[in-house]
């Protein structure tokens, strides 16, 4: 991981999302922010990384017997230096954050080492490191975190919806959390909705197209994203994005 001196706008557009992250626990980033802050950490080829979720395997751990989620997984150590792919593990959460799968190790297919090592990973990564730096008080700042990434494909099929997040209004147990979306193909809804710990709801929006993102400070709210569904049943449906969490090591 480099360390980037950013020009005075793209300083501004960092601010910007941290002065919101602090005021209401989330960012609404729009695709050309994110375009922006992603070519200035090094993004290239942008095309041949969403082409890669045509190749995700299918979720075989849907508690809700669903067969509408593909993802592949990876786990990563990002300091102000460096991004470090960890040997591949499972993605555990306690029932106490997936009431619906949580409870178990899940072992997912792992991402390709092309993509991992993508420009746009880097990138991405970079940038959550980033965030995550700042807002985090020296006394709370890991020199290392823990960093989680999920490529996810959710598919809407004609009188059976998508569910973006099957488990609800929910907190991943980490610290920060970035959605990325790459991709929405012939799909209604997919809104999303943050809560803060009282339940009551703080913002809501509709990641749409590519680079659209939003980040959130898990500690501090609920978020969750209405399901899919096909607006024409002959075509295939689906919502791709890219999520990454950051909890310390």
């Amino acid at each position: 991981m480099m360390k980037h001196e950013a020009p005075q706008s793209l300083s501004n557009d960092l601010n910007r999302i941290e002065a919101e992250t602090r005021q209401t626990f989330f960012a609404h980033i729009t695709p050309e922010t994110m375009q922006v802050l992603l070519d200035n950490l090094g993004m290239t080829d942008w095309h041949g990384f969403a082409e890669s979720w045509e190749r995700l395997g299918m979720d075989l751990y849907m508690a809700d017997g669903g067969r509408y989620r593909r993802r592949r997984y990876a786990s990563f150590a990002l300091s102000d230096d460096t991004i470090t792919r960890k040997k591949h593990q499972p993605h555990y959460q306690s029932r106490d954050y997936n009431a619906l799968n949580g409870g178990i190790e899940r072992w997912f297919e792992p991402i390709e080492d092309a993509i991992a090592d993508h420009p746009v990973m880097h990138a991405v990564l970079s940038l959550v490191h980033r965030l995550a730096v700042d807002l985090t008080s020296n006394d709370q700042r890991p020199d290392t975190w823990h960093a989680e990434v999920h490529q996810f494909r959710i598919e809407a099929q004609p009188g059976k919806l998508g569910q973006p997040t099957p488990e609800g209004r929910h907190r991943d147990g980490v610290d920060w959390v970035l959605v990325l979306m790459v991709r929405r193909e012939n799909v209604n809804s997919g809104e999303t909705t943050i809560y803060d710990l009282q339940g009551r709801e703080i913002g809501g929006f509709t990641l749409s197209a590519p680079m659209d993102a939003a980040f959130v400070n898990d500690n501090q709210a609920y978020h969750g994203v209405t399901p899919i569904h096909p607006v024409d049943n002959n075509k295939p449906a689906f919502r791709d994005v890219l999520v990454v969490t950051l909890r310390h090591q």
